[in-house]
């Protein structure tokens, strides 16, 4: 096998196309480190398990649809407790912080660190940072034990506090020194996780005896690699609410119509989850599909045809849609987001004048904007499954060894991954793969792409990409046609 290292990531290639894309371990930079038998084997909650230790060769693809001749290609490690641990449960000094913003799930997830590394290893020093990447430098930390965290899980937002920027390397890295952390736990969207590579690196180069982990949170579903975010299914599920809002307001005026603007910067998976979910929405809008409001073929004339179809429909729309139709903004806020203008507000305002200036008819239409109430809520129980499984994932890494990785489920696994990989790009809705083309189905709306923007789509998409034009993505959607898809 050949071994390609750089600090994020270690490459290694096998028979077949097999690719390795491991992450660091402490042991590449502090060599001869002692090992400890790992406290789990004496733990009474394992000791039915069978093979309970994750082998060291043990990997995950991350495709999982392939053809006979296809390259075995890249794989992750995967996660879970090793035989041998690097830290001693006397020797842990944890600390755990949360960046960005709010989503559901995060107080469930500094739960199950803390209680991780207590019940399974032994370890009881774990502090809170205050106030996200900042709070390193300028707040107090918090204590954090079991009977601290006990029913952090049944509150939404995080105990610990966040805050968008205020990442300065040098003074987080003198912070986990002085204070003597030497397992760091970090949560974050995927600005948050380029940060923590950023710390894993500066930690690496001082060569210091610290775990740098990551937990990817982003309640937009944006971060690529993993199967999906934390707080994204309860997000799609408190959707519903709102949706079912603007559906009952609409459908009980005449020409009556419920625009809701859901989470979505520039990824748009919570308004077309919650739309196929919901199953009374007329129209999704996402930032990855343009769309245009007047002539033929806009939406418009698309929202006159069900008027006078239905007598009401409903819209829902991504924070980030149509932001070619606005006017730009050109601010950003502290962890460098651009700032959006509010499109649902937008949209709104351009629809009544459209039917009431130039179509003389009266509509009846209601905005709901729910984001606030979709990021405070508590995690559901499958998010609550979902968070519990990261955190364990983290501890069981941070324990082995491990460092500058994200804890991640790819095809239904837990792994690890290097932080490069979920930083590199953005996680985006594909409007030429088969789930745009059950929402199309679903909600018998038009794709709104002309003909040349379907052209670039597909070379966007590469040579695998099984578009389907207007006419057809919906009606093989309807007849179960098969297509080959990367998803």
């Amino acid at each position: 096998m050949a071994t390609q290292t750089n600090f994020q990531m270690k490459v290694t290639e096998g028979q077949l196309g097999y690719v390795l894309q491991d992450v660091p371990h402490i042991t590449d930079y502090i060599p001869n480190l002692p090992t400890y038998p790992n406290p789990l084997r004496s733990n009474p909650a394992y000791s039915v398990v069978k093979q309970y230790f994750v082998d060291m060769d043990d990997s995950v693809p991350q495709k999982i649809v392939v053809h006979k001749d296809t390259p075995r290609g890249v794989h992750f490690r995967r996660a879970g407790p090793r035989q041998k641990v690097y830290f001693t449960p006397e020797e842990v000094n944890a600390c755990i912080v949360t960046c960005g913003g709010l989503c559901p799930g995060l107080n469930t997830v500094i739960r199950e660190i803390v209680h991780s590394l207590d019940y399974m290893y032994g370890a009881t020093k774990v502090l809170g940072i205050d106030g996200g990447y900042r709070g390193f430098y300028s707040k107090n930390t918090i204590p954090l034990s079991p009977k601290i965290v006990n029913d952090i899980h049944k509150r939404g937002g995080t105990i610990l506090g966040t805050s968008r920027g205020g990442h300065d390397t040098v003074k987080i890295v003198d912070s986990i020194q002085d204070r003597g952390f030497n397992q760091v736990y970090i949560i974050g969207g995927d600005g948050t996780q380029k940060g923590a590579a950023v710390i894993y690196e500066e930690i690496r180069k001082r060569g210091l005896k610290v775990a740098v982990a990551g937990i990817p949170k982003t309640i937009d579903n944006d971060i690529p690699v993993i199967d999906k975010s934390f707080g994204f299914d309860t997000a799609v599920e408190e959707a519903q609410r709102a949706i079912n809002a603007a559906h009952v307001e609409a459908e009980s005026a005449e020409n009556g119509i419920g625009v809701v603007k859901l989470m979505g910067r520039y990824s748009g998976f919570i308004a077309m989850y919650a739309t196929l979910a919901s199953r009374d929405v007329d129209c999704c809008l996402i930032p990855e599909s343009p769309f245009y409001l007047e002539g033929q073929g806009g939406l418009f004339e698309y929202i006159e045809k069900r008027l006078k179809e239905n007598g009401h429909m409903v819209i829902v729309v991504a924070e980030g849609a149509g932001e070619d139709l606005l006017a730009a903004k050109n601010e950003q806020d502290a962890s460098g987001n651009k700032l959006l203008q509010d499109v649902g507000l937008w949209l709104s305002q351009r629809i009544k004048e459209h039917f009431s200036k130039e179509k003389k008819l009266l509509i009846t239409l209601k905005y709901i904007d729910p984001t606030y109430m979709i990021r405070a809520i508590p995690s559901n129980a499958s998010d609550n499954v979902y968070c519990t499984l990261l955190a364990q994932s983290a501890v069981h890494g941070a324990m082995s060894g491990f460092t500058g990785f994200t804890s991640g489920l790819v095809n239904g696994r837990h792994t690890y991954i290097p932080f490069n990989r979920i930083t590199e790009q953005q996680n985006k809705v594909v409007i030429t793969d088969r789930m745009w083309a059950r929402l199309l189905s679903s909600t018998n709306q038009p794709s709104f792409l002309s003909h040349k923007l379907l052209d670039k789509a597909k070379k966007e998409q590469g040579p695998q990409s099984q578009l389907m034009d207007d006419t057809t993505n919906i009606a093989d959607a309807k007849t179960g046609n098969k297509e080959k898809s990367n998803k």
